[in-house]
């Protein structure tokens, strides 16, 4: 039975009840908690959650406020493909990777910019927040002697979204700004611009001339911009610009890298997904599922090489496992784990709807 102690009992006008000082609710742990035979109408401090709860008659249920949930995140926008050429020493560029933003441990957002601030949403079993997984763009297709530029990665998004990559440029054409830029092609060396705070600008390409074989620019990196081509003198293709690193999952992985560039010596390497240059030969594909660019081919011959394709992009959610249970709508493939006390899902393909209770 409980027992009521108070110091004094006073006369109070009306029918309210008045307190002199704070009122101090029993405290329990959530283990004491549950092991209370309780019915409906019973109030408790929980010391775990540091909540005041009321038992319903079948649970345990915060009292009053908004039931809300701290979630970080990794967003990364699909990258773009790279591009061919259809020989005559033509060499297709690196392409863009996919924008990257995040929140987790003060860990970088991509283009340089610092950490974004934690989500706050709300877990209250019925609001939903849409996710959305960003394709990499396709290959550059050979048409008529000539290479067209490499698809656009598509954006990937949670709340936020990430751009996806831009497609890297040929002898004939431009490449294109994104989130990251694409490395300019071997003819038109124009690079593309990277979107602010999400990723970097693609490097130079650089023209065949008598005394050095044509090379192209390296795609922008979500943590560099990409390598101008032919640095040295040696016709070697631009390096594709780095990604960023993040620890989300547990351990450190680097994702959302630029495609190498392709070129007549030695193509351009990747990092972070992206894809490696050609050399007579399809440039590397993105890596799935992490904003790489495609790297660019390159080819001696009359029949050319198409470009690779970009990385998927990907969203990573992490939030305390004792906050809040996910519910994962159809349309998305995702997995769960768990890092300590919190639960990491990664979401690697489709569109659908996420809540929590």
């Amino acid at each position: 039975m409980s027992t009521l102690e108070t110091n004094a009992i006073g006369k109070y006008s009306g029918n309210n009840v008045s307190v002199d000082d704070a009122l101090n609710l029993k405290s329990y742990t959530t283990p004491e908690r549950d092991a209370l035979t309780s019915v409906a109408g019973d109030t408790i401090y929980n010391s775990d959650d540091n909540k005041v709860q009321v038992y319903t008659g079948s649970a345990w249920e915060d009292l009053g406020g908004i039931n809300a949930i701290q979630v970080d995140y990794v967003i990364i926008g699909g990258g773009a493909g790279g591009t061919g050429t259809a020989g005559n020493y033509g060499a297709g560029s690196g392409a863009g990777a996919g924008g990257y933003l995040a929140s987790y441990n003060s860990e970088s957002s991509g283009g340089g910019d610092s950490s974004l601030s934690t989500l706050t949403l709300l877990a209250d079993g019925t609001t939903t927040y849409r996710v959305s997984i960003g394709a990499g763009g396709s290959a550059g297709a050979v048409s008529n002697g000539s290479a067209a530029t490499g698809g656009l990665g598509s954006p990937s998004e949670f709340v936020l979204q990430a751009v996806g990559g831009g497609a890297g440029g040929t002898f004939n054409s431009r490449s294109l700004p994104g989130a990251s830029g694409g490395g300019g092609g071997s003819g038109n060396t124009t690079i593309g611009q990277g979107i602010d705070k999400q990723g970097f600008d693609g490097g130079l390409g650089k023209a065949y001339t008598a005394s050095a074989a044509a090379s192209s620019g390296g795609g922008g990196g979500a943590g560099s911009v990409g390598e101008d081509a032919d640095t040295d003198g040696s016709g070697h293709g631009g390096d594709g610009g780095a990604g960023v690193s993040s620890t989300i999952t547990g351990s450190s992985v680097e994702r959302a890298g630029g495609g190498g560039g392709g070129a007549a010596t030695a193509p351009g390497s990747a990092s972070g997904g992206g894809g490696a240059g050609g050399l007579n030969a399809i440039g590397t594909a993105g890596t799935a599922n992490t904003g790489g660019g495609g790297g660019g081919s390159f080819s001696t011959t009359a029949t050319g090489y198409v470009g690779s394709t970009g990385g998927s992009g990907v969203v990573i959610i992490r939030y305390a496992t004792a906050d809040a249970t996910i519910s994962v709508g159809a349309g998305l493939t995702s997995s769960s784990a768990t890092d300590g006390s919190d639960t990491v899902v990664t979401f690697t393909a489709g569109t659908g709807t996420v809540s929590w209770s």
